[in-house]
């Protein structure tokens, strides 16, 4: 038995302070309000350390984190966000794949999300991964029979944009991956931020190409989708040529009880192959904010 921890859009806060007032030139500024108005109230810091702590309790072989670690994109929140992950736990356990917020602007990579380079690397080796300076997208980690592939469709967006885009390379580079780790017995775990089909976000915060990203799975398959951004649950099944696709996203690691959005949970998932089947069984342990602890509400079977 395998088990994969998922959790999603930790946020983490308070902002800190910028370096200079050009920080907040463009669509910072906007972020920037938006935190101190909105959004710090819709991320508690304290119950992204008790997730964590609910995690390693409960010992997973894998955590999967599927973007938007911070929110505006300064160079300090970068800095904070490496601080963090690395708390959480090493390189090897933990796989990341960036979010929008994780590309609010442009920042040069070296002091920005490649600081968590090491959490974005495959380990298997695939033709153009090279030894480039950025790591490339997909990417794959082999844990026993599960192949774990990371997508990034983190890019900046305009003012009042919260999208994404993979682009043809990664688009056609999955198709054959996905085939291949088929053909070889894996059981695979797409990781991404954004929902990767049409419809299960407004279009302003949708994926530009996720309709592309449909006809991938729909003719090569997936055992699982796994992405947060939607600060919700979602759950459903795609059909493609080699059964079904569960696509299922998490909400905010950080959201408290009684906001707008689903209160904190992370997906627990137990994966075994019986009689030459997959079988998947599925805990969601949601924040209860009367108890302040993380308990075990929903479970059932892919």
């Amino acid at each position: 038995m395998f088990t994969l921890a998922h959790l999603s859009d930790v946020h983490i806060g308070p902002l800190p302070r910028a370096e200079s007032w050009r920080d907040y030139w463009g669509k910072r500024a906007l972020g920037k309000i938006n935190w101190h108005r909105r959004r710090r109230f819709l991320h508690d810091p304290a119950i992204a350390m008790a997730m964590v702590a609910d995690i390693k309790a409960h010992s997973p072989d894998h955590v999967a984190v599927t973007g938007d670690l911070i929110n505006i994109a300064l160079r300090q929140e970068f800095v904070e966000a490496a601080h963090w992950l690395k708390a959480f736990g090493p390189p090897d356990w933990i796989t990341l794949v960036p979010g929008n917020h994780d590309a609010y602007r442009p920042f040069p990579w070296d002091q920005g999300a490649g600081l968590w380079a090491d959490y974005m690397k495959g380990d298997i080796r695939l033709a153009r991964s090279g030894e480039a300076a950025e790591p490339a997208f997909p990417f794959v980690r082999q844990r026993r029979n599960i192949a774990l592939i990371g997508l990034s469709t983190a890019v900046p967006t305009s003012l009042f944009r919260a999208g994404g885009r993979l682009g043809a390379d990664q688009l056609d580079r999955l198709g054959g991956l996905l085939h291949d780790l088929h053909q070889r017995g894996f059981y695979r775990i797409v990781l991404i931020h954004h929902p990767p089909i049409p419809g299960l976000t407004s279009r302003r915060r949708a994926l530009d190409d996720d309709a592309k990203l449909k006809q991938v799975l729909e003719a090569n398959g997936a055992d699982l989708v796994l992405y947060g951004h939607n600060h919700r649950h979602g759950r459903m099944a795609l059909p493609t040529r080699s059964g079904p696709a569960h696509i299922i996203g998490v909400p905010s690691a950080t959201s408290p009880a009684g906001s707008h959005y689903d209160p904190a949970a992370w997906y627990l998932y137990k994966i075994r192959r019986l009689d030459g089947a997959w079988t998947t069984q599925v805990t969601i342990r949601n924040w209860d904010g009367v108890k302040g602890a993380f308990v075990a509400q929903t479970a059932f079977t892919l």
